[in-house]
């Protein structure tokens, strides 16, 4: 029971989960759909008044990348996972040995720190939602990772890195997925285009003698590849890629926003 994106075009895309197809919005799709007459389980509208349509199931498991996750309708759209991301999972996972200490920040639902884990890393995983951190620690349980060296951390992730600085602790790697607005677990309020460039600067500080990796992915439209490329060049010299961060599946790729994946230069 796996994920596939089956088409997308007039604002929305259709995806599967397991057996279950939905339909919701998507901004980015301006084109025709590839396909007509989409059958789907249920359908989430932003439209006030709205949100799901059909029939749900109030939890299920799918398989994706090798792991198993819990997924669940939210108010907001989501279900507990997004399947672009694991674009950052792989290359970060082909970079770890084991013992590695890797952070994994916003770190949602925990595929990143499920897929880091199993490959032998150490992670901790900071988000501000004790909800999420709970739904991340069962996929971790789902997984049989639950035994594995994870540290599992609600908080604010600047107030979390600048005590981690202070700390003196040092990371490996750090691997991050900013909002373009949110709050913190006391209410500590983030916006990527004011807090972006401390969080960079912070990231840069908790970097061990020995650096792996800084995977950066972000959603918000006007943070381009570009944009990232110049926070990265300012404070982080070394071997970059930026890029357009992709959902793949059947017909075409839909553009979910923009990456950053740097290493050190070798």
């Amino acid at each position: 029971m796996k994920y596939l994106l089956l088409d997308s075009g007039n604002q929305k895309k259709i995806e599967r989960f397991g057996d279950v197809s939905i339909v919701r919005p998507c901004g980015q799709a301006l084109w025709k759909p590839e396909h007509k007459n989409w059958q789907a389980d249920a359908v989430f509208s932003r439209d006030e008044g709205s949100g799901w349509d059909g029939k749900l199931a109030k939890s299920w498991i799918i398989e994706y990348d090798g792991l198993k996750f819990k997924l669940a309708p939210t108010e907001f759209g989501h279900l507990g996972i997004f399947p672009e991301h694991s674009f950052m999972w792989k290359w970060c996972v082909d970079l770890v040995h084991e013992g590695a200490n890797v952070l994994n920040l916003f770190a949602y639902s925990g595929g990143a720190t499920l897929a880091l884990a199993r490959a032998g890393a150490s992670v901790c995983h900071l988000d501000a939602s004790k909800g999420m951190v709970s739904w991340a620690r069962e996929n971790a349980a789902l997984n049989g990772l639950e035994s594995k060296p994870i540290r599992w951390i609600v908080d604010d992730a600047m107030k979390f890195l600048r005590r981690e600085v202070k700390r003196g602790r040092r990371y490996d790697g750090i691997l991050l997925d900013p909002p373009s607005f949110g709050r913190g677990a006391q209410g500590e309020v983030f916006k990527i285009e004011r807090d972006l460039p401390e969080l960079l600067h912070l990231c840069k500080t908790l970097l061990s003698e020995k650096p792996l990796f800084i995977a950066l992915s972000n959603h918000t439209g006007g943070i381009t590849p570009t944009v990232l490329q110049y926070l990265f060049e300012e404070s982080l010299p070394g071997d970059l890629e930026v890029g357009e961060l992709m959902l793949e599946g059947e017909g075409r790729p839909i553009p979910t926003g923009s990456y950053a994946r740097w290493q050190p230069c070798k």
